[in-house]
Parts: C-alpha cells; structure tokens; sequence
C-alpha cells in the first residue's frame, strides 16, 4: 500500500513538471554585470566583522582568528579584483560613494547615549552590553 501511495506521488510530480508551461516561468531578474561581485563583497565585510567581534568576545583562539582572517582577506583582494577587472573590460565607471563625515569630524553636541566602562565604546543608543567586547553594561 505505502509502495502504491510513494509511486502515484512520484508519477503526479513528474506529470506536473511535465505540464508547465514557459509562459508560467517568471523571468529571471536582471541584475548589473557586477552586483553579485558587490553582493559578495559586502558579505565578505560582514563575515570579517563577525569574526572580530567573536574573537573578542572569546570564542575564537588566536590561531584560528588570524586563519580566518588572513582567508577572507585573500578572498576579498579577489573580489575587488574581479570587480575593477569587471569595470574595465565593460568600461563602466567606477561609483563614487560620497565620504562620510567621521565622527570626530562631523559637529555634534549630543552625548552618546551609551560608553562602555570596559572598552570604552560609545553608542547612540542605549544598550545592555557592548557592540564591541560583548561585555555587560552596567
């Protein structure tokens, strides 16, 4: 009976995938030549900002830490590689993001709402441990 019930499943589906129509496909999204090369070099960035905080919380050893580390770093020179190659061979121009005032830089009277006692960190908002060391505070 259950050899029955698995046979007429698999007949169904492959009659279902038969029966689809191309019309019924959605078009594949377009996407610029360099976006999944962005895409990835966000993550990298991402990945190597985790991987910081993990270690300075205690998770990694510092073996492993500067492992990591020196991997993605040579993924990365990869990707912007890629990237600058990419720009060339397409002959695009490269985007110019605007610099961002630094904080130091940017006028400012307002006291960060949270300093962290142990690293010293300062964040806008309130928080219960720190961003930075992943230490209570108080």
């Amino acid at each position: 009976m259950i050899v029955f019930v698995a046979a007429l499943l698999a007949v169904g589906a492959l009659v279902f995938t038969l029966f689809i129509r191309p019309k019924d496909v959605p078009e594949p999204l377009s996407v610029s030549p360099i976006q999944h090369l962005e895409d990835r070099k966000q993550a990298i960035y991402d990945n190597l900002r985790d991987l910081q905080f993990e270690y300075r919380v205690g998770k990694l050893s510092d073996h492993d830490y500067q492992q990591t580390k020196q991997a993605l770093q040579k993924e990365l020179a990869t990707v912007l590689a890629q990237t600058d190659e990419t720009i060339k061979r397409l002959g695009l121009m490269p985007q110019r993001v605007p610099p961002k005032l630094a904080p130091s830089t940017a006028p400012s009277t307002r006291k960060p709402a949270t300093v962290c006692p142990h690293c010293g960190a300062e964040f806008p908002q309130t928080l219960k441990y720190c961003g930075e060391c992943g230490r209570a505070i108080a």
